[in-house]
């Protein structure tokens, strides 16, 4: 094997094959290595290799033998980095009926088992206990919406931060490539540890009292243990925060001392986005795999990702905790350079099976006035009503859509990703010039099969607690939906996709949905029991039983059998 064939060496024979006699970095996954921009380990290992740093990757070590993988690379020089992997790894192990699943799209195969439950704690428990000189660094999914006291669903209890459970030096929420950079670079100086605690987006757990200004001290975690009301404040403060543009330092009591959660980075601006882009990802699994099937590969080998961030603040959903509230957009020059290379990809027929990101359609998208942006507490742009200075302009992403189909070799572009269709329709008809068109195009051109868009339900009182609006905007865009289609001489199909057991929801409610004739003719199988997932305002409604906004109580579906018959009300229907 040749030096080109990967850029990140995985076993110790890859870093002798290299020439390296240290490691600055080695990062430790829960998932297999896809050297691609969509996925978080090859993204943050592209970003210290450009700054000079060398890297190595241990995928998915077996933490239940002699602990051979954990010890084959030796010690880096400055870190271990560790993450479960693209997903929390309890959500991918379990179904909502806390199911073991029996298989795992982010493994090679699709076999199951490849990983632990908890796996940043596990992973970090090993390394400190092998290596208790070395600094664990953690982040990811699973890290960054553990970094507080939070609710775990397949315990029925709340969990301290991770950083109290793993032992963890360090942690990094949200899109990393900027603190661990910065980290590096401290750890590389030797900074002392009080200057290092300086570094944004950082987390860490201290002993003492907190010390200094712009502090919000919350609730800590043994008041949350006894006071449901306390958690559910907690977290209110934690959201609000989250979606702030210059929100405070977060300090949650614990033990004998506190986690301190340090505010993020500004929101990447577009040449800082390029950038993250702009690094000679191969987009191709690691050579490891050669002759293996990864499932999760196979359904974004040929994305291309646009922005990100979501400003919809939907109560089930973590990209805002994660991405943050504010679109972050590349420029149009780095997404047509990616979209030209897909030309050099094995087996690329010129189909881009998702020109996306969480929401396809926020491309680009800002306030009108950033001044009122900068001083913003709200936590959606689009509920409970659209914000009056969002502005919801279509024309800069229909212009992208253009360009990119005129890149040579490329037949198609669809839109895979979820749109917002309440960016461009209102009951009362289309919100401006660009509306109409894009509405047109997006369903002509760019959807292959099936439109698919999240009404969510169909009950207004439901849609309250979910933070979606309402069912009868859904009644128009079917409306307009099928008036294009039949203009069109087109036979493709809208598909709406529901919740079902969410707060809020009873059974009567899923009835309502199921009778609903605005879904008569629609085709209907997509249907998600709600799971409760750490750091989200749905789950501490399902463990508190109150709206964290208000303190209001709200009805939640806990019982397991009655969880099962409200979604099969949902088919009953057929």
């Amino acid at each position: 094997m040749s030096r080109n064939d990967y850029m990140f060496p995985t076993s110790k024979k890859e870093v002798e094959a290299l020439g390296w006699d240290y490691i600055d970095v080695i990062l430790f996954s829960g998932d297999a290595f896809i050297d691609h921009p969509s996925f978080g380990t090859a993204v943050i290992a592209r970003w210290l290799q450009k700054h000079g740093y060398r890297v190595a990757v241990v995928p998915q070590p077996n933490w239940r033998d002699d602990l051979r993988d954990f010890r084959k690379l030796g010690a880096p020089r400055l870190f271990f980095g560790v993450n479960a992997g693209a997903m929390d790894s309890m959500v991918n192990h379990y179904t909502a009926g806390k199911r073991l699943r029996h298989d795992d799209a982010y493994t090679p195969d699709g076999k199951a088992g490849q990983r632990p439950d908890y796996a940043v704690t596990v992973y970090t428990k090993i390394l400190k206990r092998l290596f208790p000189e070395i600094p664990v660094v953690i982040g990811g999914i699973e890290a960054s919406l553990r970094r507080f006291t939070h609710y775990d669903y397949w315990q029925d209890k709340l969990f301290p931060s991770i950083l109290v459970s793993s032992g963890a030096d360090w942690l990094i929420y949200g899109m990393g490539e900027r603190p661990i950079l910065a980290l590096a670079k401290a750890i590389e100086a030797r900074w002392n540890p009080h200057r290092m605690r300086s570094i944004p987006q950082l987390a860490f757990l201290m002993t003492g009292t907190p010390k200094g200004k712009d502090l919000l001290l919350l609730h800590s975690y043994e008041e949350c243990l006894a006071d449901k009301k306390a958690f559910a404040t907690n977290f209110h403060q934690i959201e609000t925060h989250a979606n702030m543009l210059h929100p405070a330092t977060l300090i949650e009591p614990v033990g004998d001392g506190y986690v301190q959660v340090n505010p993020p980075y500004p929101p990447a601006t577009q040449e800082e986005m390029d950038s993250f882009w702009d690094m000679p990802f191969t987009k191709l699994p690691h050579p490891r795999y050669k002759g293996k099937r990864i499932p999760a590969y196979d359904m974004i080998k040929f994305s291309v990702n646009t922005h990100r961030g979501c400003f919809g603040g939907c109560n089930f959903c973590t990209i805002a905790a994660h991405q943050g509230k504010f679109i972050q957009s590349r420029s149009e020059e780095s997404i047509l350079k990616e979209v030209s290379d897909l030309n050099k990809l094995p087996d690329f027929a010129g189909n881009i099976s998702d020109l996306g990101a969480p929401t396809a359609n926020m491309y680009g998208m800002k306030g009108k006035n950033p001044s009122l942006c900068a001083v913003c507490r709200r936590k959606s742009c689009l509920f409970p009503a659209p914000c009056a200075n969002l502005d919801r302009d279509h024309s800069r992403l229909l212009a992208l859509y253009h360009r990119v189909d005129q890149v040579k070799g490329i037949r198609h572009s669809y839109i895979g990703s979820g749109i917002r269709y309440d960016l461009f329709l209102s009951e009362k008809g289309y919100v401006d010039e660009s509306s109409k068109p894009y509405l047109r195009e997006l369903i002509l051109d760019h959807t292959s099969g099936r439109l698919k868009v999240a009404p969510e339900h169909t009950e207004d009182k439901v849609l309250q607690y979910i933070a979606k609006p309402s069912f009868n905007l859904f009644v128009r865009l079917r409306t307009e939906f099928d008036r294009i289609t039949r203009e069109a001489g087109r036979k493709t199909g809208i598909v709406p996709y529901f919740i079902s057991s969410h707060p809020g929801c009873t059974m009567h409610d899923m009835e309502n949905l199921a009778r609903h004739p605005a879904l008569r003719g629609l085709y209907m199988d997509q249907v998600q029991d709600f799971t409760p997932t750490p750091m989200t305002t749905s789950s501490v409604m399902f463990y508190t039983g109150m709206d964290p906004r208000t303190l209001k109580p709200v009805f939640v579906e806990r019982d397991p059998e009655r969880k099962k018959l409200q979604k099969s009300f949902f088919f009953r229907r057929k």
